[in-house]
């Protein structure tokens, strides 16, 4: 785990390593200062003059002066440091997420996606700042402070050696106890998120069914698991700051009690009342390091379990990656499936013994009920799944052989659910081509049946989208995704039930806008209504996931009794509305 975060620190490098350095100064300034303090105590109590106290009153300064320089440029380069550290790791994140397929994606759910992204990220970014700058002044103001306690009085210095072990012993068993209880509150914390972003994107539902209720209920529960949790885990880190405490007066009696009665039975001669003061100072140093050290340990073990989460993101590997010496030029827009075998899981298949061939230019129809193959079938399409068997050809070349990025920008999908990002409309289009002009888009609206309701807006294509397209109908949003579609200028248009939400009349004008504008470009049109198909070159019928029919609109309607079925039935109910 440690390996693969520490990747991200890259450029900062510097800043971390110059963290320690400066801070190791400060320490060494921080355990001087209480050394020149007794040797000054010790002088004037032996009668020295004026420019004695003033010489070493100056050193003193200039000592105090230097260790806040280098305490605050400790601080400097921790920020710079962590804050860095924590901005790569989200980089690189984000930047796996991208190059994830959808089985990847499938594995993790969105808010724990999200939760990895922001509350992990935060908790390690902590512990981060809290290693290179707190972690290593602690360790080694304790070692400093107890070598020069052992200078000044090795009996009275036995205190410090009995009590920091003792001390250490209990920290860890606070850590033991607290880790595990870190380690599953994050889970559920997903569970909060995944209800927070639930509720946020189906209000519209939630309020058509008067279930604000049952929400609050859902929400609550997952919100007293985690104050739960973290409830247990602060009943444990609580005994923390009494153990520190009860440690910190033993210490601070015991020095006091022995160092006053080994200065009285000496005479001073083996401990001076300048000393004694040093070893208070040294105790409350040890001490208030081994406090922090605690801190850092209930840090890290909650930073630890974030740690891990955010190493399972970015050790995960995509299923699907560029081949070597991959084909970088789709030749045409025709398709073949051969022997296609499919499956999300390796124990069940969605598609089964699939043999289809669409020649270039050509529109296909498909047809099926829900959970028939539909849109796994053109998913391998554009590679976003990869088969279990068989093969699926593009141009005459397997997909697999493709460059990724060559065969999707060849490849344009229009979902029925697609979404619209924030931003004007203009940007949602350029999403398809960056480089689109005004008058490119106004064309291609046009053929999407778009353009007049774009024009309608006050703003026209400068008119905002709100983040999902909450802003504009369903139609709406179907038509602007395939005008954002067509601009790529694809050699294949996928439309996967993309026209649901809009009339019959805008439907058959965007299907004879395709056939007169992209003759050459090869389209598959998922959809449930026949008339959407029914002028396709052929269309196939899905069941089962496997293809139980292929034919023009008339064959089907002849040979095909689902087919006939559909048909019949979506002609009827249009006869009863008349």
């Amino acid at each position: 785990m440690l390996k693969v975060l520490l990747k991200s620190v890259r450029e900062y490098k510097k800043d971390s390593l110059l963290t320690p350095l400066f801070i190791t100064a400060e320490v060494v300034i921080e355990c001087i200062i209480p050394f020149l303090t007794a040797i000054l105590v010790s002088n004037i109590q032996d009668g020295c003059d004026m420019r004695v106290i003033i010489k070493y009153g100056l050193w003193l300064i200039a000592l105090a002066l230097i260790s806040l320089c280098c305490g605050a440029l400790a601080g400097h380069f921790s920020a710079r440091a962590s804050c860095g550290f924590a901005k790569n790791l989200r980089h690189d994140m984000y930047s796996a997420i991208q190059g994830y397929s959808f089985s990847n994606i499938d594995k993790f759910s969105t808010s724990g996606l999200v939760t990895r992204l922001t509350t992990d990220v935060a908790n390690v970014q902590m512990a981060y700042m809290m290693i290179i700058r707190t972690a290593i002044r602690c360790p080694l103001m304790i070692i400093f402070a107890f070598v020069m306690a052992l200078i000044i009085s090795p009996k009275m210095s036995i205190a410090f050696g009995i009590i920091i072990p003792f001390l250490a012993v209990g920290l860890y068993l606070i850590f033991r106890g607290a880790h595990p209880i870190f380690k599953s509150v994050f889970k559920k914390y997903d569970n909060l998120n995944n209800s927070v972003q639930e509720n946020v994107s189906g209000m519209r539902v939630v309020k058509a069914y008067v279930r604000e209720d049952h929400e609050r209920k859902k929400f609550r529960r997952a919100s007293d698991e985690v104050a739960a949790d973290f409830t247990k885990a602060e009943k444990i880190l609580a005994l923390n700051t009494p153990l520190m405490q009860f440690c910190f007066n033993v210490t601070m009696i015991s020095v006091c009690l022995f160092g006053s009665m080994l200065i009285v039975k000496s005479g001073s001669t083996e401990l001076e009342v300048g000393e004694l003061s040093s070893l208070l100072t040294y105790g409350a140093q040890i001490l208030m390091s081994l406090m922090f050290l605690s801190m850092i340990i209930v840090m890290i073990s909650m930073s630890v379990a974030s740690g891990t989460r955010i190493s399972e993101v970015l050790l995960e590997e995509s299923d699907i990656k560029n081949p070597e010496c991959a084909v970088t030029e789709v030749a045409d827009g025709s398709i073949s499936f051969e022997n296609v075998n499919f499956g999300y899981s390796a124990d069940k298949m969605s598609l089964t013994d699939i043999d289809l061939n669409i020649a270039s230019g050509e529109t296909v129809g498909i047809i099926g009920g829900t959970g028939s193959g539909k849109t796994s079938l053109v998913q391998l399409i554009s590679r976003l799944y990869d088969v279990s068997a068989g093969s699926v050809k593009v141009g005459g070349v397997d997909v697999r052989e493709y460059d990724l990025e060559t065969l999707r920008n060849e490849v344009s999908v229009v979902l029925q659910k697609n979404v619209l990002f924030s931003g004007t409309i203009k940007d949602n289009l350029r999403w398809g081509n960056a480089d689109a002009t005004d008058e490119e888009m106004i064309r291609i609206c046009k053929l999407a049946q778009a353009d007049e309701f774009i024009s309608s807006f006050p703003d026209g294509y400068d008119t905002y989208i709100e983040q999902g397209g909450t802003n504009v109908s369903g139609g709406q949003k179907q038509r602007l995704c395939i005008a954002r579609a067509l601009l790529k200028k694809p050699k294949i248009l996928i439309l996967d039930d993309s026209t649901s939400a809009v009339d019959t009349k805008t439907d058959a004008l965007i299907r004879r806008a395709f056939a007169e504008e992209i003759p050459d470009t090869t389209k598959i049109i998922i959809a449930q209504r026949i008339s959407s198909v029914e002028h396709a070159d052929k269309i196939v019928v899905m069941n089962g996931g496997r293809i139980n029919a292929v034919g023009t609109h008339e064959e089907l309607i002849a040979s095909n009794e689902i087919y006939r079925e559909v048909y019949e039935s979506q002609n009827k109910g249009d006869a009863e509305n008349e």
